[in-house]
């Protein structure tokens, strides 16, 4: 590759004004507090409303403001953090994870891409139940939980999708989850994930990966998608996180 020049770009308005703002609210403004409206806003610090807007919506997407009908533009509180270890969030199936709550559980062949995850022929049954992970009130991830049919031979018979989610926990539990690995990324809720977390389809997120592994072998895969504008992940001695490089072909090929 020849040597290039670097050519600086212009920072857009909206993104100075977004710093700028960021100080103000630092220096003057404290949690909860509503800031003034956008006349008087764009009108202190010289600005186009359009571009007030911008930056507005930009601290918002960050979480950084929280917008409330019939209130205005407040300060938001900072992210709330939240562990992601087995000890901490609980393995599926575990009683100490009372934070999770389940909304449903569906018993379907598995698509191509779950299939190659599970280590599975395409068209295999797996039971996926989706959870919500609530913390201090506020719900900060949707999971969606597979597990292959065939490992979870002695599985009751239900109708009640309550009842199936809740016997599919038991079951894995009874499994004896003997290992687990676990990857982060960062990517946008699709449509189902942002109803669930009561946000805009292409709201920022991070992704949880985890791989439960009993005897020796895959048991289940979880995708937890937590909201990357309240929440942060912690990570005990448990639950080392390894930073990997991804391929410049893998890149150009997944964008």
């Amino acid at each position: 590759m020849g040597q290039g020049t670097l050519t600086a770009t212009p920072e857009p308005k909206y993104w100075h004004l977004r710093t700028v703002l960021l100080r103000t609210m630092d220096a003057e403004f404290s949690t909860g507090q509503v800031l003034p409206n956008e006349r008087d806003l764009a009108a202190r610090f010289g600005v186009a409303r359009a571009t007030l807007r911008q930056a507005l919506d930009q601290l918002e997407l960050e979480g950084r403001l929280v917008r409330r009908r019939g209130i205005g533009t407040l300060v938001a509180a900072p992210r709330v953090g939240v562990p992601v270890t087995d000890r901490e969030a609980g393995r599926p199936g575990a009683t100490r994870g009372q934070d999770w709550k389940v909304v449903d559980c569906v018993t379907g062949p598995a698509p191509a891409a779950l299939a190659r995850t599970l280590g599975l022929a395409e068209g295999e049954q797996v039971h996926t139940v989706r959870r919500l992970r609530v913390v201090q009130g506020v719900t900060v991830a949707a999971e969606s939980l597979h597990v292959p049919s065939a490992a979870l031979p002695h599985l009751a018979v239900v109708v009640d999708e309550n009842d199936r989610a809740r016997g599919v926990l038991r079951q894995l539990d009874r499994l004896g989850i003997d290992g687990e690995s676990r990857s982060v990324e960062l990517g946008v809720a699709e449509a189902g994930e942002a109803a669930l977390l009561e946000r805009p389809p292409g709201t920022p997120v991070l992704v949880v990966t985890t791989q439960y592994a009993s005897a020796g072998r895959l048991a289940a895969v979880a995708v937890s998608t937590y909201r990357a504008d309240t929440c942060k992940l912690t990570f005990g001695e448990s639950g080392i996180v390894q930073v990997a490089a991804v391929p410049a072909t893998a890149a150009a090929a997944v964008s």
